[in-house]
């Protein structure tokens, strides 16, 4: 009898010189990064925003779409897109990072989508606040945990699941929390969740669910797949780790000059020029940022932009550098409020979640 089991292996790590199957390929064909050339924009275009779809991006109708409230509430709510759009409109400008982002720096890869620094993007997204449609359903009092369910469905290390995260009912409360309906003013692409999709500020992107049809409350944990096997920070396949959350502090620099087309060395000509680049953090707002030229070996800081955006959006650093003939490697690292810097060395976890290790760029300055 064949099963799931037959199409969907386990979890496993790389070997030690064992190259990107076609497997990894051809997630990375599907799923793409910012180009860090984006870097410059403030709000990040949507066609140039990171990707990452799990299942298949599904057909769904926003005319017909409809989301529903149900499970320990006191009044369960069925509502259209027009019923979700006469409600109280906001906008938020927020960067969004994947969870996975660096995860094929790691040594010994986690084989999965192979990111490597680009998995990010900062858009504005417009929409309802989640708080108050859930208080009008009115949650249970011993509620826990509350799950959203997005229209997508696969297969996943063996399980059928339609993609499906809970947030703790403190966190799906935030007022920041939105039902969104619009990116950058436009209504929502496919690939970013059309017609609907939440929006949670401050969390890595898995918690962002697309294509939102349903949200249910429960009275215990939820033990969903997303939310009880992947995404968690594990030592090994037996230790049953610690949730991702909340994204860790990272800066990445915008690369100055001109790249080689295979390699994406930079070329760069002598003189004055100004590096920039992004920062951001899920626990508080980035404080500082330093920059090295000499791959680590000494750091200076930076000029940290005034926040453009709110609380939620990354924000822009400079850095002065006339540098003389030779080869560089530069990268950068934020400091955000809550006294949580960017590492040079990462800590190595399953999963490759949470990879926040420094970027690095190499720069070729060019003689004359």
């Amino acid at each position: 009898m064949t099963t799931v089991d037959d199409v969907s292996r386990p979890s496993r790590i790389a070997g030690p010189d064992e190259a990107i199957s076609a497997e990894e390929l051809q997630l990375a064909a599907r799923n793409h990064g910012i180009p860090l050339e984006a870097l410059r924009y403030d709000v990040t275009p949507a066609g140039l925003h990171y990707l990452l779809i799990h299942y298949d991006i599904p057909d769904v109708d926003p005319v017909a779409h409809t989301l529903t409230v149900d499970g320990a509430v006191d009044r369960p709510l069925r509502l259209d897109l027009a019923g979700l759009r006469d409600r109280p409109r906001v906008t938020h400008r927020v960067t969004l990072e994947c969870a996975g982002n660096g995860r094929a720096l790691l040594h010994p890869r986690p084989v999965s989508q192979p990111w490597l620094v680009e998995a990010v993007g900062n858009a504005e997204w417009t929409g309802t606040p989640l708080a108050p449609l859930l208080r009008e359903a009115g949650l249970s009092p011993d509620a826990v945990d509350v799950v959203f369910t997005g229209a997508d469905h696969g297969v996943e290390r063996g399980v059928e699941q339609d993609y499906q995260r809970a947030l703790p009912v403190a966190d799906a409360l935030r007022e920041e929390v939105l039902l969104a309906y619009e990116m950058n003013g436009a209504p929502l692409l496919p690939q970013h969740g059309s017609p609907l999709r939440l929006i949670v500020p401050g969390w890595y992107g898995m918690a962002h669910v697309k294509w939102l049809r349903g949200i249910r409350v429960l009275t215990e944990p939820f033990d969903g797949y997303q939310n009880a096997v992947a995404y968690r920070l594990r030592s090994d396949a037996d230790d049953p780790g610690v949730p991702v959350t909340r994204i860790e502090p990272r800066a990445l620099v915008r690369p100055p000059g001109f790249p080689d087309f295979m390699s994406r060395t930079r070329v760069l000509r002598p003189g004055p020029c100004t590096v920039d680049g992004r920062a951001w953090s899920g626990h508080a707002p980035v404080s500082a940022v330093e920059v090295t030229t000499d791959g680590g070996a000494s750091w200076v800081p930076t000029r940290l932009d005034e926040p453009s955006g709110g609380e939620w959006a990354w924000r822009r650093w400079q850095f002065d550098w006339a540098p003389e003939p030779g080869r560089y490697v530069l990268g950068a690292r934020a400091t955000d409020a809550a006294g949580r810097r960017q590492p040079v060395e990462q800590p190595w976890n399953r999963g490759g979640f949470a990879n926040n290790l420094v970027q690095r760029v190499e720069v070729v300055v060019l003689a004359g």
